[in-house]
């Protein structure tokens, strides 16, 4: 007896094979490309084990509620974001390097033109992940989350680990080092920086900027990261 061939919509077989961890990363991943696509409402348990190819009951060996997975799920957002910036910043030195060595005299940068630069990649590079990632950007900053501190997830953030608050601290401290950033300004200055370029990426993915041209964004990004800076020193 001949056997039947498969039916061409057949419902492929739900996975039962993942090793120790390697679901947790699975779902995680699932649910990033969820988030990437509708924000973090669309994390859903239901539908992020439908992605995964696990029945609904193996997501709560890892993940005790939607919540749960949500977290995981915004630490990555995070830790993208994070990635983000510090590629912007290697950017940054980068062109800062080959401008400093153009032309018949070379001029080597000094302390200074590295810490603005490095200052200014982490706001280019958080409003430019805003509109170009504006999923995973919501996502990281869904209402609920966990303080500021949270550390974005090591296998996805850049090189250096650390979160977007925290590179923010870093250049901050790399401004006062360089003598722009006066001792008695530094305290708390992420906050006030964080507040203003946060502020208009939210304006431009769901305000009054979101019409906005990206050409018209860039040239509102490079006048505000201007005024930030002008106000540090």
């Amino acid at each position: 007896m001949t056997k039947k061939a498969p039916t061409a919509g057949r419902q492929k077989k739900l996975r039962t094979t993942y090793r120790h961890g390697d679901l947790q990363r699975t779902l995680i991943a699932a649910g990033v490309a969820l988030a990437r696509a509708g924000g973090p409402d669309a994390v859903v348990l239901r539908e992020v084990t439908r992605q995964a190819g696990v029945a609904p009951n193996a997501a709560y060996r890892h993940f005790k509620s939607r919540d749960e997975l949500l977290e995981g799920v915004r630490a990555a957002s995070l830790a993208a974001l994070a990635a983000a910036i510090e590629r912007a910043t290697a950017l940054e030195i980068a062109s800062l390097g080959a401008v400093s060595s153009r032309g018949a005299k070379s001029v080597t940068p000094s302390q200074q033109d590295f810490a603005r630069a490095r200052l200014r990649a982490v706001g280019a590079g958080y409003l430019r992940f805003a509109r170009e990632e504006t999923g995973l950007f919501r996502t990281a900053f869904t209402p609920g989350a966990r303080g500021i501190e949270h550390v974005a997830d090591p296998e996805r953030a850049g090189p250096s680990g650390l979160n977007p608050f925290e590179l923010l601290s870093a250049a901050l401290d790399a401004m006062a080092a360089s003598g722009i950033l006066p001792p008695e300004r530094r305290p708390n200055a992420e906050y006030l920086a964080w507040s203003s370029v946060h502020g208009m990426a939210m304006l431009s993915i769901e305000g009054p900027l979101v019409q906005i041209t990206q050409a018209e964004y860039a040239a509102l990004a490079q006048s505000l990261l201007a005024m930030v800076e002008r106000g540090l020193s």
